[in-house]
């Protein structure tokens, strides 16, 4: 390896672009280390960058098409390991981006590049798409030394950019709707698939957050009578290199490129208002809103991966790398990295983050994926952990909705009915219980009782409650409650890995036929399965949760993984025929009769 080789040595030029509106030199002062990220205080605009390691932060700035870098800061300022600097003329709307310069040790677990344009980990907005190029990485793609080399190419054509917001909103008469636990009912969907074929959504608002909070769909979703709405991952992520090169998207989202800014395809327009809108809209129909965060890992991969934003502002400490090797990641998530929680500006940035979408964006609640990354500390996983007991003092993450994935991919990962009070968890035992007494396989009685009295064997301790046990036997992971009845295996060709992808345990059973059928006698008794799935998750004690598009039979022909099936596979279907209609009206009546009758959602055991 070159040792010459840093990121403070390999200078990008600068084009000077003539841009109205914008100072052949911009004022800039010292400004302030705290708030992080960008922050407009209606004069000017704050720039606040962590980095430990570093040794110069600039913040590039970009014309309004995004395409020119008009200007490049050094960061005046450097107070607590925060790099700071006030620019007075810059405004909302401001495009930006940041070159951080340090070390290029990658042995030593830095792998600073100021070649690679970095977005802010606290970005309110990312603006474009990332194009995939090897000028991404910061080592040379085919290079002899792998990632031990260095690679001078800049990255800007190829990345999106940040830009500054102005957070004001006018909320009205909106406000937040408090659905106590033992009255909330969770229905899972996607903010994009369930609005793609919906007739009475016009075209143009299709799969965003303004097509989402149309009358139609906010009438019909009231309508069931659930009172939690749970969308997939909508923080701005990744489309994944390798799936585009099959011509398959990331669907469900689990790849995060910032923490703080909603994705930009789901909005209509470009204002992140339009999220605010729809948050509004549901809260004015007694409609909770509950976000599938991902904070346990990022879309920067491992040592092969790309250089976006953490990995090139301060790697050693944003990620947990090999004690003995930290040129090499901990990976217990199966994406290739993990956060380093352990860290007390790592743990300020997933807190500041929760904290933004429940005060700034008004959401009732957050649903973690792969939770057991966020209570891992270097000797596992441990319920009094730093993020686990933030969230449980924190005046205002204490009182929303927290609800944890309990399992990772890491040593002692499974870890269900060991999150501390205050925490509701995903039960995949009950899942995996109701799914094997349907299907009629022997044993499962017992278990069964357990399931429905609340899962006691797994919750009942340190005063938690029936409710802290999700209760859910189809989720997006998995088969639909349709397939579910209709398929005995697996049907994942489409996602080009020759079905060796998804689950192969899914105690399914066809009833007779493989996949659809004509047979009456099928037909009905798949449904009858349907109806008794149903009703075991609505009338058990617990939380019941419920997939959108269940109650419509929705199929997605037999893939149980359809994680990158942006397509007619995912999206919801509206065609209903006298089935859904029938099963649409069941299922409100269930939860009719929930509601109705106390016994059936117990408070306590």
């Amino acid at each position: 390896m070159d040792t010459e080789n840093t990121g403070q040595d390999n200078e990008p030029s600068v084009t000077s672009v003539e841009s109205p509106g914008v100072m052949d030199r911009s004022r800039v002062s010292e400004g302030k280390s705290f708030p992080l990220g960008a922050t407009w205080d209606g004069l000017g605009v704050n720039f606040a960058l962590f980095s430990a390691h570093a040794t110069r932060v600039e913040l590039c700035l970009f014309d309004a098409s995004g395409e020119h870098e008009i200007e490049r800061i050094e960061l005046p300022e450097y107070t607590d390991e925060i790099w700071h600097g006030y620019l007075p003329d810059a405004r909302p709307g401001l495009l930006y981006g940041y070159r951080v310069h340090g070390p290029y040790a990658p042995e030593e677990g830095h792998r600073f590049n100021a070649n690679k344009l970095l977005l802010d980990p606290y970005a309110k907005q990312i603006v474009g798409d990332i194009k995939w190029d090897e000028a991404l990485f910061g080592y040379t793609i085919g290079h002899e030394d792998g990632d031990l080399s260095f690679d001078e190419r800049d990255s800007a054509p190829f990345m999106p950019r940040c830009r500054v917001v102005d957070p004001a909103f006018t909320w009205g008469r909106a406000q937040p709707v408090h659905v106590p636990w033992d009255r909330t009912v969770v229905y899972e969907t996607h903010a994009r698939g369930y609005t793609m074929r919906h007739p009475a959504v016009p075209e143009a608002l299709r799969g965003t957050f303004a097509g989402l909070m149309e009358n139609e769909v906010v009438d019909y979703i009231r309508s069931l009578g659930v009172s939690s709405v749970e969308l997939l991952p909508v923080h701005a992520f990744v489309d994944d290199q390798h799936l585009q090169e099959k011509g398959l998207h990331n669907y469900w989202g689990y790849n995060t490129l910032g923490f703080f800014a909603p994705h930009g395809p789901y909005m209509a327009g470009d204002n992140i208002n339009e999220f605010k809108e729809m948050v509004a809209r549901f809260h004015a129909a007694d409609l909770e809103v509950i976000l599938d965060v991902v904070y346990n890992h990022t879309a920067e991969g491992n040592e092969l991966g790309p250089t976006l934003s953490l990995k090139g502002i301060d790697n050693t400490s944003y990620y947990r790398l090999l004690p003995d090797q930290a040129r090499y990641y901990i990976d217990d998530t199966g994406t290739g990295n993990t956060l380093n929680m352990s860290h007390p500006r790592v743990l300020q940035m997933v807190t500041d983050s929760l904290r933004y979408w429940a005060t700034e964006m008004r959401v009732d609640g957050f649903r973690f994926d792969l939770a057991t990354i966020l209570g891992r500390e270097p000797h596992g996983f441990d319920e009094g952990g730093g993020f686990l007991d933030s969230t449980r003092q924190d005046p205002i993450l204490s009182q929303v909705k927290l609800i944890a994935e309990p399992w990772d991919c890491g040593p002692g990962g499974y870890q269900v009915g060991k999150f501390p009070p205050g925490w509701s968890e995903w039960n995949d035992r009950f899942r995996d219980t109701v799914r094997a007494y349907w299907k009629g396989d022997e044993g499962a009685l017992p278990e069964l009782a357990a399931r429905l009295t609340g899962s006691a064997d797994l919750f009942d301790r340190r005063g938690r409650r029936p409710f802290a046990s999700v209760n859910f036997v189809t989720a997006h992971d998995g088969f639909t409650l349709y397939d579910l009845v209709a398929y005995n295996d697996k049907h994942n060709e489409a996602n080009g890995e020759d079905n060796n992808d998804g689950h192969d345990d899914n105690r399914s059973w066809n009833h007779g036929e493989e996949g659809p059928t004509e047979n009456p006698e099928i037909r009905d008794l798949r449904l009858r399965q349907i109806r008794n799935f149903l009703a075991t998750t609505l009338f058990a004690q617990g939380t019941p949760m419920l997939l959108a598009g269940d109650e419509l039979l929705r199929t997605q022909q037999g893939n149980n993984n359809a994680y990158c099936q942006d397509n007619e596979v995912s999206w919801v279907d509206w065609n209903l025929t006298g089935d859904a209609h029938a099963m649409i009206e069941y299922l409100r009546r269930l939860i009719e009769l929930r509601e109705r009758y106390p016994i059936l959602r117990r408070a306590a055991t």
